[in-house]
């Protein structure tokens, strides 16, 4: 795609903003009618669904944040000129076409979509079939404000393709694709991974875990606890396990109390042999694979480690490499956790909510990232652009 100046890009974003500001009755009716062919069994994919006034309202200030936000596209990286008189630069430089595949999150295809813009890259935005009718419309709503601004509605297209035509279209993809990120499950990862034909960025899976030491403020741990597990169980940053130290004071009554908050939250409790010790009525782990597991539900597994490090081991076994915590009062024992815990975002006295664009001062993010290559973490502007070298010489040539 053409670079595009960032005054023009600036412009579609202020169209889409009051595209959507004064639009908001035909998307709400168009969520409404997602709404009401969803199984509502599945709770925390009914919640990613909703769109109501607040949500709309979240939209529009994405948007305009990255309106607001420098273009990463063209920024000096480095710059060197050699002995042989050749001036080196490294810029930043479009992806090109980044293909994002997501389940029912309309405000995906808001994020999505305007950062991948701003970064002059194409979008093809591949949303569930749960959020038909609600991405249908914003993804005309874009298509508005890009005609508005005499620009090709290519840069963003939505794809409505079901599971064997988006395995045809990985495999052998029509036009030119230089990155996908699925956003989702194990299953969705290993199902692009398999059939996808260029570079795949993973993001998307939890399995948070969060370690309760022998010097953490209890009281505190509690709120975090609470927190990062009940607040909204269908994020990838909600937390999924917790590791008790054996050596704790009043050991028992802690993890007792710990119980007692998280069922009075509606939270049900697995438990490994450490715990079962003390919190007999609990059902214990039935196989190791459940400590691998992103519930997206109100459960979790209560586990206990006699020292530090056995908890880092266990974490790095099994966690996503998503997000994981320490409680813990003493400096020393914080930062060995987080320097040998392998995940993207690693805490001390916090909850592993705060893994988000938004709130860690990203803004507007494309995914969470828990791959190393070529970023990990939050997805935000800066990061969707890759770097190009440019030479200047002279008639320079190499002997």
């Amino acid at each position: 795609m053409k670079l595009i100046t960032t005054d023009i890009k600036n412009k579609v974003l202020d169209s889409m903003v009051r595209i959507l500001d004064k639009n908001r009755t035909e998307l709400l009716e168009a969520n409404k009618r997602d709404l009401e062919l969803f199984n509502k069994n599945d709770q925390a994919l009914y919640e990613r669904l909703i769109v109501d006034d607040k949500k709309i309202e979240e939209m529009i200030a994405a948007v305009q944040k990255v309106r607001s936000q420098e273009d990463p596209v063209g920024r000096d990286i480095s710059g060197e000129e050699l002995p042989n008189g050749l001036k080196v630069t490294n810029k930043t430089a479009p992806f090109g076409t980044i293909m994002i595949i997501y389940e029912s999150r309309p405000d995906v295809t808001i994020e999505a979509a305007v950062l991948a813009f701003k970064a002059n890259n194409k979008i093809l935005l591949k949303g569930g079939k749960e959020a038909l009718h609600s991405n249908t419309v914003l993804v005309d709503f874009w298509h508005r404000a890009l005609k508005e601004n005499n620009l090709s509605t290519d840069y963003i297209q939505l794809l409505n393709l079901n599971r064997e035509e988006t395995r045809a279209f990985l495999k052998n993809p029509n036009q030119k694709l230089d990155l996908i990120v699925p956003r989702g499950g194990e299953r969705l990862i290993a199902f692009v991974k398999e059939h996808a034909s260029c570079a795949v960025l993973v993001s998307g899976r939890g399995n948070n875990f969060l370690y309760v030491d022998e010097q953490a403020d209890w009281e505190m741990s509690l709120q975090v606890i609470l927190n990062a597990k009940t607040a909204k169980i269908s994020a990838c940053n909600a937390l999924d396990k917790i590791l008790i130290h054996t050596n704790i004071e009043d050991f028992s009554r802690k993890m007792m109390d710990l119980a007692h908050v998280l069922k009075e939250n509606g939270v049900s409790l697995l438990v490994d042999e450490g715990a079962q010790k003390v919190l007999k009525d609990e059902a214990l782990i039935p196989e190791t694979s459940v400590w691998k597991e992103e519930f997206l539900a109100l459960k979790c597994c209560i586990g206990t480690v006699e020292k530090t490090e056995d908890a880092i081991e266990t974490i790095n076994e099994h966690s996503g490499g998503h997000s994981a915590t320490i409680m813990t009062q003493n400096k020393e024992t914080a930062l060995q956790f987080m320097e040998q815990v392998d995940c993207a975002a690693v805490y001390q006295n916090a909850s592993t909510r705060f893994t988000d664009g938004g709130q860690m001062g990203v803004g507007a993010e494309l995914a969470i990232s828990t791959d190393k290559l070529h970023h990990r973490g939050p997805l935000g502007l800066k990061q969707l652009v890759t770097n190009k070298y440019y030479v200047f010489g002279e008639g320079q040539i190499r002997e």
